[in-house]
């Protein structure tokens, strides 16, 4: 499925080089044992340069751009923002896909509008007509003809690292970061069985949320708050089930149970789509919660897969893309309608966003310092102690020697 273009790359490795603009004593407390940690300076959720650092080193890593089906559903090209800069997207008639970054090599003109997509039978730069194939080979350069010695091999596309994953596609804009196998690390075992590359992305929505990024990611690592803002979801979940789990790769994540009644998470716990076909007992009973860093959150049910992509905007401003996607068994079916799962996490996506919106606004009070954990935020614990690392500037992975925490139960 995925072509690498000719073109030279970083030896993988380690993004970091320098520590992030923040109190070393403060991160330093971050990495205490559970149970006498802090949370993550204040600053790193409210300054503008610390998230300049996040975006030089932990953005620019492996990073999830979305999923294959939506980039590419429309047209053979497509572009996507990465903060600054865009890479562009190609599929060629073999339906090998390649990325690149979205400037020309001539002046650098953007090839295709981020957050845009076509089917040309080439690339063709709008501003000088500079032309090329979908592999990044530059195919013709107007008025170059007349110089002597113009090599078009020499200005080819440049290509960045891609890799597809069930069905999601993640480029590293570096060309630095570890190989992806070590990215995703035990991962892999937990997602393979849902298939998610086959399934059909039914519903998108959008979101722009008021607050940083760390703050969704710490949110969607625990149930400590669900009795109190989600009883819809306690009425199909348990809030005190399941278990947080601390495996190698750069993510964090566990499960919870669905209570005996339920099929999957609804508002009535029942479901009108058709169970993932490779699930063992345990998995169509629970729900798994993932947060692949930087910026993909997966939700794994039974019958459905959501995900969020996460896009920082600012410090304070978070964009938030949300997908459903179901097994073409579902979606092919007459009359299946997706909304007893959109319907479900519309609602509890804005009772979060509420929430977390506050806890923003509650941190820039001038006297805020971090709090601790409860014993059932082992999860963010986990997300906290990497992002710690990544700011002592040890990489943001999370090796197998230096797991803080051992799995317990919330």
């Amino acid at each position: 499925m995925i072509g690498y273009p000719d073109c030279m790359f970083k030896q993988p490795g380690t993004l970091v080089t320098e520590p992030a603009p923040l109190d070393s004593q403060e991160v330093a407390r971050c990495l205490e044992p559970f149970g006498s940690s802090r949370m993550l300076p204040r600053a790193s959720y409210l300054e503008a340069d610390v998230l300049e650092w996040e975006r030089r080193y932990v953005f620019s890593g492996w990073r999830c751009i979305g999923r294959t089906e939506q980039l590419l559903a429309e047209g053979a090209i497509a572009a996507v923002s990465v903060g600054v800069s865009g890479i562009l997207v190609t599929r060629d008639g073999d339906g090998n896909v390649r990325a690149f970054e979205n400037a020309c090599r001539h002046r650098g003109h953007e090839l295709l509008p981020c957050g845009t997509h076509a089917s040309p039978r080439s690339i063709v730069c709008p501003y000088h007509a500079w032309t090329y194939d979908f592999d990044g080979s530059l195919r013709g350069a107007p008025g170059f003809k007349r110089y002597v010695g113009f090599d078009k091999s020499e200005f080819g596309l440049l290509g960045v690292r891609l890799q597809e994953w069930h069905g999601w596609l993640f480029v590293d804009p570096s060309g630095a970061a570890p190989d992806f196998e070590d990215h995703v690390g035990d991962l892999e075992a937990i997602v393979a069985p849902y298939d998610a590359g086959s399934l059909r992305t039914a519903v998108t929505h959008e979101y722009d949320v008021a607050a940083n990024w760390k703050v969704i990611v710490e949110n969607y690592q625990e149930c400590y708050h669900c009795s109190m803002i989600h009883p819809e979801l306690c009425r199909v979940s348990p809030p005190d089930s399941g278990e947080n789990l601390d495996r190698h790769g750069n993510w964090v994540g566990g499960w919870m149970d669905l209570r005996a009644d339920a099929d999957t998470m609804s508002l009535d716990g029942r479901s009108t789509g058709v169970v993932m076909a490779r699930l063992d007992e345990h998995e169509q009973r629970t729900v798994m919660y993932v947060a692949v860093l930087p910026n993909l959150l997966i939700s794994l049910h039974p019958d459905y897969v959501m995900s969020h992509l996460l896009a920082p905007v600012d410090a304070g401003t978070t964009r938030v893309t949300c997908t459903w996607a179901f097994p073409p068994a579902a979606v092919e079916r007459e009359g299946f309608d997706p909304s007893y799962a959109v319907d479900f996490w519309d609602l509890t996506n804005r009772q979060d966003w509420a929430a977390c919106e506050s806890v923003q606004r509650g941190m820039a009070a001038p006297h805020f310092r971090p709090g601790p954990m409860a014993p059932a935020e082992d999860g963010v614990y986990h997300f906290v102690t990497m992002m710690a690392r990544a700011y002592q500037g040890r990489g943001l992975g999370k090796q197998r020697q230096e797991t803080e925490a051992a799995s317990v139960s919330r």
